[in-house]
């Protein structure tokens, strides 16, 4: 720049050399717009960074409920070196392109701890699928639930009582105790502390994903999660 090197104390500049040195940085810019480019991925890198940083201190903050809550249901690899926890709606478009993607990621890395937790953001529907799951858990068991929860993620029906009674006899269960049990305290207890540990995590939408002490927020294929829990598996 043409300006002197003892006017580059910024404090004591002058009106006249101030308006000098904006208009040398304009002209750099903009003969060298890439270099805005550089600093808004820089920005960008060190915010990503940040909010994985505050990731990790709210999943350690959390880690009893999110990774051992007595009601959860839990599959793949009870004893795996790697803990996936997905929040999930059964009314949400991204959870069930994901259903697909996990249940063959879990099958396939044969060393992943799945827990599913119920969590419906979508609507009434949605918290009506959800009971009717949790419910089913409640009175017929677990490979009960995941029956209804594989059944729920892939059906097109109407989520209501008469849905729910031909999905029940289709799988062999007891469709009055289960709809019976629906609306109970024990049901809506599992739901409020699914969401209460939501908000805590700040989980805005679904699926969302704890993988370890990793937030992963949002639908990832299956390459894309086997390649975050080879580089857990890699620390």
């Amino acid at each position: 720049m043409s300006l002197p090197a003892q006017a580059l104390d910024l404090d004591n500049l002058s009106t006249a050399d101030r308006a000098l040195l904006r208009k040398e940085i304009r002209a750099y810019l903009l003969e060298n717009p890439e270099v805005i480019m550089e600093a808004v991925a820089v920005l960008e890198e060190r915010q990503a960074t940040g909010q994985a940083e505050a990731d990790v201190q709210l999943v350690r903050a959390n880690a009893e409920a999110l990774f051992d809550a007595p009601l959860d249901w839990v599959g793949g690899n009870p004893d795996g070196d790697i803990t996936l926890v997905e929040f999930m709606d059964y009314r949400c478009g991204y959870c069930r392109r994901a259903f697909e993607d996990v249940k063959n990621l879990v099958k396939e890395d044969g060393n992943i701890r799945f827990i599913l937790k119920e969590f419906p953001i979508l609507g009434e529907e949605s918290v009506a699928a959800s009971r009717f799951a949790i419910a089913t858990k409640q009175v017929a068991g677990d490979d009960a639930y995941k029956s209804v929860h594989d059944a729920l993620m892939t059906y097109n029906g109407a989520m209501n009582e008469a849905g729910f009674t031909r999905l029940a006899d289709a799988l062999g269960l007891d469709a009055n105790a289960i709809i019976a049990e629906m609306q109970s305290d024990a049901v809506t207890e599992v739901i409020a502390a699914n969401h209460a540990l939501g908000q805590r995590l700040r989980v805005s939408g679904t699926p969302s994903f704890v993988m370890d002490d990793r937030m992963l927020r949002g639908y990832l294929p299956q390459d894309a999660m086997q390649q975050v829990a080879d580089e857990i598996r890699a620390q």
